[in-house]
């Protein structure tokens, strides 16, 4: 590889792990405003234009707050568990395909950080870390109410984990292939009987899309079922004992998580980039099918917003029933299906 080639390598990986910590500014915006249009209030309006500078101040709050440990807390792993949970959130968008392939100069640039064969499956491995840095803050904290929130979110995010990755088997099965560029590929072709329609996985198996965007709400600790916080029951759960920006390590985690949840959810479910009809050759073109996926996960991060200010929490035992007796048994209902269409297009 030439040295070109190197530079095009980091880019392609460095652009997205840079934008994603910037987007937690203006998602936090979103969510409070979000909050204010449902909750008929006016929400941030004071610091900068339509309050769009409250982010950023409390942003400047964070990294200039004292960061206390306390005194019979393991300090190695209290230091520990924010940089897992950043790191996790970060890795997990390597392997999801943000654009179509861009071709300049007789190279191949392929928008996505590592085009691995094995990437629904990195994804998911990459994801399940994040409930080793939520345990480690509730152990390390040497709290009780933390470690509460610690030992729910292992139970939480284990059930709902099972949920997720069944329904996905689904889509796993249908292309045939664990890499995310084969899947959007496998939705860019019309629907047999109707040519106008894309074959998106949201259509033909929408129970598993259901089940995956629900598990998804569990597995970022999002309303309904942000038990491993619970401020009326925890304090703050998990991290009652982090301040300044070991605390902001949590949150941002948190918001990029929901940010990659939505785009894994648009890549497995929505056709990712593409849109029928839509073959982007220019450079335009390939600009346009960014565009398309963020818009895609710009509408799925609102209805995580939508949701959370919509229904109450969940009580724990609601959670976990849900969890095992609805969205498991489903999910396996899902795999079913798609192994029944497999054998029907096969014409078994």
């Amino acid at each position: 590889m030439t040295a070109v080639d190197w530079l095009i390598v980091v880019l392609r990986v460095a652009l997205p792990a840079m934008i994603f910590p910037a987007l937690v500014i203006p998602l936090t915006w979103v969510e409070r405003r979000g909050a204010a249009f449902m909750q008929d209030r006016i929400g941030p309006n004071r610091v900068g234009p339509f309050g769009l500078l409250q982010a950023v101040a409390d942003a400047i709050k964070m990294f200039t707050k004292e960061t206390v440990t306390p005194a019979a807390a393991d300090r190695l792993l209290f230091l520990i568990a924010p940089v897992v949970a950043a790191f996790a959130a970060l890795s997990t968008f390597a392997v999801v395909p943000y654009g179509a392939t861009l071709r300049v100069g007789g190279r191949e640039i392929e928008l996505i950080g590592a085009d691995v064969s094995i990437g629904i499956l990195y994804a998911f491995a990459i994801t399940s870390l994040s409930v080793y840095a939520i345990v480690l803050a509730g152990w390390s904290s040497n709290n009780k109410f933390s470690l509460m929130g610690g030992i729910r979110s292992s139970a939480q995010m284990i059930s709902y984990e099972l949920a997720m990755t069944t329904a996905a088997a689904g889509v796993v099965l249908a292309a045939s292939s664990f890499r995310l560029n084969d899947i959007i590929a496998m939705q860019q072709r019309p629907m047999p009987l109707l040519p106008f329609v894309p074959q998106w996985n949201a259509f033909l198996q929408p129970l598993g899309f259901l089940i995956v965007l629900v598990s998804a709400f569990a597995e970022t600790n999002r309303l309904p079922f942000d038990l491993p916080e619970a401020e009326a029951e925890l304090v703050a759960g998990y991290h009652t004992e982090y301040s300044g920006m070991r605390f902001g390590a949590f949150q941002m985690a948190e918001y990029v998580n929901v940010v990659v949840a939505c785009a894994i959810t648009v890549t497995l479910y929505l056709g990712g980039w593409s849109l029928p009809g839509f073959a982007p050759t220019s450079i335009l073109g390939v600009a346009a099918s960014v565009v398309v996926f963020a818009v895609k996960t710009a509408i799925l991060v609102w209805v995580f917003v939508w949701v959370r200010w919509t229904l109450p929490r969940f009580r724990y035992d609601q959670l976990m029933r849900l969890g095992w007796k609805a969205l498991l048994p489903l999910a396996l209902v899902n795999l079913l299906w798609a192994a029944a269409l497999e054998m029907g297009r096969a014409g078994r």
